[in-house]
């Protein structure tokens, strides 16, 4: 199974690390666009391509570029945090499909940060591994696991339960998905959530004259606070003053 990885962050670079110890055959890496990489000289580096092999997000608006991508007659695509959303004409080169790891129980929390979304939503948190279709995290499902939200939980301490569940998940389910064995489940498309990168501009700054409810006020403050990033913030003569939380069971 020849594979295209679109992979970004830490778990991009994990998940791409193991599958180059279990020798899958890795033709291609398509990194994210400049703004949103990390690790991207990390993932080149342990993919071990030569650099025609190599992409980017933008290229893949590039029809010479995809002709390079289908010349690698790669069999199935592998997004792993990859940002961008993917059009037809990439997605119809792969003929067991892309599959895509999620950290959200789809279908809620569909698009960006999951983990500040089940917090504040208080809706079920979970990974999910899933094809890709036209849609926005609407394809079908291959596996998923619930990961419990704790009081205690912080966006980033639930980002990393999820992270560590996730990666589990796909080693546990890689076999069967290179096999072919696992029967995908359509999603209920008619329900869950949705959330843009930006929504959180919306909850950021707490208003000093504003009413919440404790509880409410809690969860959006704990559902930001993810060190080194600021967190939410209020204004105070003309000044942004941060705020952050820390937890503890009795």
């Amino acid at each position: 199974m020849k594979i295209i990885f679109l992979g970004n962050n830490t778990i991009g670079m994990k998940i791409l690390s193991w599958l180059v110890g279990k020798n899958a055959d890795i033709v291609g890496v398509v990194l994210n666009p400049m703004e949103t990489r990390k690790f991207g000289k990390e993932i080149v580096e342990i993919s071990g391509l030569p650099k025609n092999q190599i992409f980017t997000a933008e290229d893949l608006m590039d029809t010479d570029k995809i002709n390079l991508i289908k010349n690698l007659k790669p069999d199935l695509g592998l997004s792993v945090f990859h940002s961008s959303i993917l059009q037809e004409n990439f997605i119809s080169i792969f003929e067991d499909g892309i599959i895509n790891l999620h950290t959200s129980l789809l279908p809620y929390n569909r698009g960006a940060y999951p983990n500040v979304w089940s917090i504040i939503d208080q809706t079920p948190s979970g990974v999910t591994i899933h094809y890709i279709d036209e849609g926005l995290d609407t394809g079908n499902i291959i596996a998923q696991e619930e990961v419990v939200v704790e009081p205690t939980d912080t966006g980033q301490s639930l980002y990393l339960k999820l992270e560590d569940k996730l990666i589990q998940l796909f080693k546990n389910t890689w076999c069967q998905i290179q096999a072919g064995s696992l029967i995908s489940r359509q999603q209920k498309k008619e329900y869950g959530t949705y959330h843009n990168r930006s929504d959180v501009d919306l909850i950021d700054e707490i208003d000093l004259n504003k009413k919440y409810l404790a509880k409410d006020l809690i969860n959006i403050i704990r559902a930001r606070t993810f060190p080194p990033n600021k967190g939410t913030y209020f204004i105070k003569n003309g000044k942004k003053i941060y705020i952050n939380i820390n937890l503890e069971r009795e």
